[in-house]
């Protein structure tokens, strides 16, 4: 191999405590690149279409990427992925911290976890030695109460993935931990690991990086370094991190609140950016090798509760605060703290707990159902609802099953307000008025998710009402946005300090000698979402259009108050802009895929697939 892959892939049986080191495939790294691509390309070719998410066929990938752990700025996301018990199809999920360095620096590209453990286990991952060991005495606790745990006993220089009691009751939207605050968060990957009994991911590495150029890395790392440090946004963003931007997406509308009601929170001071560093900051935590911190550590207290968390980030401000209208930023941390000891994504689980609230104010669930009278606002009806969907309790066993299961189960027109597209719980972002943002999270390959195109800046810049030439947009920036995913780093700088992206592809050619272009770097980024494309045809029946659309809330009714007050897109726009997209994207009307657009790629697999189940 190539500088900058280790060459090496961990194949971990938990069922018989067995491990094998296979070689890296050639092809695979140069079609998919790393990270995200070879989470998908693995889980496309080894999983079976048809695979019962939470059952032994089901394989639960973690791989770092080319760049992971190189001296350039906020090198240290890895992707974890699966076939995913909230959406039916594969997903991934994106985590920073340090866990992905030290994957590489234990030398390894690609970690499989598969089969399932009859007894709690942790895999331990010591540079060569991998063992499976026994992990009962971890079981049921909270995440970061089991990390710590698990770095007292194997070792303090371990970094550790961790699954909480959501994961371990196979709840639909469970996350991994890490570090006392990361999440790997989206599409319920924690669930997949619950359900093999995989309580955690300890792994130590010391080995150093093949680099292709060790000098060229180390003086465009500088250059990197010092570009970040001196961008006219670093000051002024880096302070707050992603709480920050709270004032500006309410005072354009975007706001969720009220489960997704309105666009605009009144209480929005005592929640954002300003109030987390007044009152609850204690000090700033960045990812590997971040001269950004976007982590706030901080210290809340409620009532006669207090906790140690890491955030609120936005999505949590957003999602918890807002969108379950919780008042205070003390409040916002210490449900933030519950859902991170507990192992729920709190983009998830702030829609699932708010589609809940509303379904108690409207009388679809009553108070005989739930266990105590719900409130908009309160947090105890906030830790009550987490708590139940953690353990599955009364009403919870339910909510775990995601917003959408949880409308289909409750009825009463519920699905209206399930704010989820393909089974995915929607991100912080209200899009009634922003026409490229709903595409974005329309089209988002594993459900509506703001990080494939974060496109609301564009909608803002270029005009709120146009929905002609968004689709390109949004094109491009699911191109762009993924690549860091593949590369295995932070997309933070290049959004939030205007870092140029020319500089990935730059260190990708010293890392590994290989020269990349931009269009090659985006086909690698078509071919994994075209990949995914196909296999949500081949595993859902009547996958297509109709699973695109987003909640017919944000169709139907126009925003009520604020900014955004009577702004709604019609079905008719939608289906402009889908039409639009599908073109561009060489797909038919349907959203599939065509045969030219996938063999143009190289994905003669999907094609073979795609006409062996008659679907071509």
């Amino acid at each position: 191999m190539s500088g900058g892959y280790t060459g090496w892939v961990l194949r971990v049986n938990v069922t018989d405590r067995t491990s094998t080191r296979e070689p890296l495939d050639p092809v695979m790294a140069r079609d998919y690149i790393g990270g995200r691509g070879f989470v998908q390309k693995i889980l496309f070719d080894e999983v079976p279409v048809g695979a019962d998410p939470l059952g032994p066929d089901n394989k639960v990938v973690c791989a770092p990427g080319p760049l992971s752990g190189v001296f350039m700025p906020a090198s240290g996301k890895i992707q974890f992925g699966a076939l995913s018990p909230a959406t039916g199809i594969m997903g991934d999920a994106n985590m920073g911290g340090h866990f992905s360095a030290e994957v590489k620096y234990a030398g390894y590209d690609v970690i499989i976890i598969e089969g399932m453990s009859e007894q709690p286990c942790v895999v331990v991952v010591d540079d060569d030695k991998v063992s499976v060991i026994d992990g009962s005495s971890y079981w049921g606790k909270g995440s970061s109460q089991a990390e710590l745990m698990i770095k007292r006993d194997l070792g303090e220089d371990f970094q550790v993935a961790v699954i909480g009691p959501a994961g371990e009751n196979m709840v639909a939207f469970a996350c991994i931990g890490h570090d006392y605050g990361r999440q790997a968060g989206r599409c319920g990957i924690g669930a997949v690991l619950g359900s093999k009994k995989v309580k955690a991911i300890a792994v130590r590495g010391t080995k150093s990086l093949p680099l292709a150029n060790p000098e060229a890395v180390w003086r465009k790392g500088q250059e990197m370094f010092n570009s970040c440090f001196s961008k006219p946004g670093f000051k002024e963003w880096t302070p707050q991190g992603t709480p920050g931007v709270t004032p500006w997406v309410n005072e354009v509308g975007a706001f969720p609140t009220k489960n997704f009601w309105t666009t605009h929170f009144e209480g929005h001071e005592e929640i954002g950016g300003e109030a987390l560093l007044e009152r609850i900051w204690l000090t700033d935590k960045g990812c590997f090798c971040c001269p950004t911190p976007c982590g706030k550590y901080a210290h809340t207290r409620v009532g006669e509760k207090d906790a140690f968390v890491e955030g609120p980030e936005y999505e949590t401000v957003a999602l918890i605060g807002g969108n379950c209208m919780l008042g205070t930023i003390e409040e916002v941390a210490y449900a933030n703290y519950l859902c991170d000891e507990l192992g729920l994504d709190t983009i998830s689980g702030g829609n699932v707990v708010a589609f809940a609230l509303e379904c108690a104010e409207k009388g679809i669930v009553t108070r005989e159902q739930v266990g105590m009278e719900l409130r908009w606002g309160d947090i105890k009806s906030f830790e009550y609802l987490a708590r139940a969907i953690a353990y599955r309790e009364g009403i919870g066993d339910i909510l775990a099953r995601g917003a959408r299961a949880a409308a289909q189960a409750f009825g009463g027109g519920s699905e209206k307000f399930a704010i989820q597209v393909k089974g995915l719980e929607w991100s912080g972002y209200e899009a009634r008025w922003a026409p490229a943002m709903m595409l974005a999270y329309m089209t988002a390959d594993i459900g509506a998710h703001h990080n494939r195109a974060w496109a609301i800046t564009y909608d803002v810049a270029k005009g709120r009402e146009e929905i002609q030439g968004k689709a390109a947009k949004v094109i491009e920036l699911q191109r762009i946005r993924p690549a860091f995913d593949l590369l295995g780093a932070c997309r933070l700088q290049w959004v939030e300090i205007g870092f140029e992206f020319e500089n990935y592809p730059e260190m990708f050619e010293a890392v590994t000698g290989r020269k990349l272009t931009q269009k090659e770097l985006f086909d690698a980024t078509d071919r994994v979402w075209n990949l995914t494309r196909t296999r949500a045809f081949l595993e859902r029946p009547g996958f297509g259009r109709a699973m695109d659309y987003p909640p017919a809330r944000f169709y139907e009714e126009p925003v009520p108050t604020g900014p955004a007050k009577g702004k709604m897109l019609t079905k008719e726009q939608l289906d402009y802009m889908l039409d639009d997209y599908y073109a561009q994207r060489g797909w038919d009307s349907n959203g599939k895929p065509t045969v030219e657009t996938l063999e143009g790629l190289g994905l003669h697999d999907c094609v073979e697939k795609l006409t062996a189940a008659g679907l071509m």
